[in-house]
């Protein structure tokens, strides 16, 4: 697709069933529980088959996109190496473990790298997700065009053709006013 094409277009032909199709969660590097637990009810709502959780690590970046999801991936910064990742990923599979002991919606971990945008919209195509589930963020944005830049689920929602469940993790009483006025 050059500069100019329009990509496609959500349309009815390009929805995917929930029934018998996964959900993609994105978690963070500390997990909300809220957002594990409600993407396990919807999947038991809708007879999705499974949910894969994906953390995108912003510090990495892709060398190669396998068919199943997953992604090959290299450090940004060569003088870190690569001896981190590991066990950032084994804590949050840890907590990912915790939170969903005693569910009986299979699970799969993803540990993806770059844009959190692109890495869930690639795993979404992978394993043909019927949506996302993503939490809100925690912390304040002092101008709208900072919220809009930064919010994972405005970027998925504007960015390709799957329907994005966005669970709220913070809210503003409407009489008071918001932390960051």
């Amino acid at each position: 697709m050059t500069r100019h094409e329009t990509p496609p277009q959500p349309a009815p032909s390009r929805m995917t069933e929930f029934q018998g199709h996964p959900l993609v969660v994105a978690v963070t590097e500390k997990p909300e529980p809220l957002v594990v637990l409600t993407a396990a009810s919807l999947a038991r709502a809708t007879g999705a088959d499974a949910l894969y959780l994906a953390f995108a690590d912003p510090s990495r970046y892709v060398d190669e996109e396998l068919p199943d999801g997953s992604v090959r991936h290299h450090s940004i910064d060569s003088d870190l190496g690569d001896e981190l990742w590991p066990d950032r990923e084994r804590r949050i599979i840890h907590w990912v473990s915790e939170a969903m002991s005693g569910s009986e919606t299979p699970w799969h971990f993803r540990y993806l790298a770059g844009r959190a945008d692109r890495a869930l919209t690639h795993l979404a195509r992978a394993v043909d997700a019927a949506a996302f589930v993503v939490g809100t963020q925690t912390r304040p944005h002092r101008r709208a065009r900072d919220f809009v830049a930064q919010s994972l689920s405005m970027q998925l929602a504007h960015r390709q053709h799957r329907p994005v469940l966005v669970v709220p993790l913070v809210v503003v009483d409407w009489h008071a006013p918001a932390p960051w006025e």
